[in-house]
């Protein structure tokens, strides 16, 4: 019984991320969306890392969190370059028609 709310329970959190970010996911850029899931992917491995660690996993705990070290550089990668284009193109004067 508390399986079964447990699933419904997480069943309706997607749902409702599902709903709440779909039209944000549809405004953004390439990179954008790229940068934002390594964000989130980084963010949902640290937590499940931590989730396995205390569940004594520490196999699956290891390999989590490398995945959330991994995405966590992605990241910051994607960050520091979609920096660089928008000071180039504020330095050459570059402007996006909208």
């Amino acid at each position: 019984m508390n399986r079964t709310k447990m699933t419904a329970a997480l069943g309706v959190a997607a749902a409702f991320l599902a709903t709440a970010l779909a039209p944000a996911a549809f405004a953004q850029s390439g990179r954008q969306k790229d940068k934002n899931n390594m964000r989130n992917i980084g963010i949902a491995a640290g937590a499940l890392a931590g989730h396995q660690l205390l569940k004594g996993k520490t196999t699956n705990a290891l390999v989590l969190g490398a995945g959330a070290a991994y995405a966590g550089k992605k990241y910051e990668d994607q960050r520091k370059a979609q920096r660089r284009d928008e000071n180039a193109r504020r330095r050459y004067g570059y402007r996006r028609n909208r």
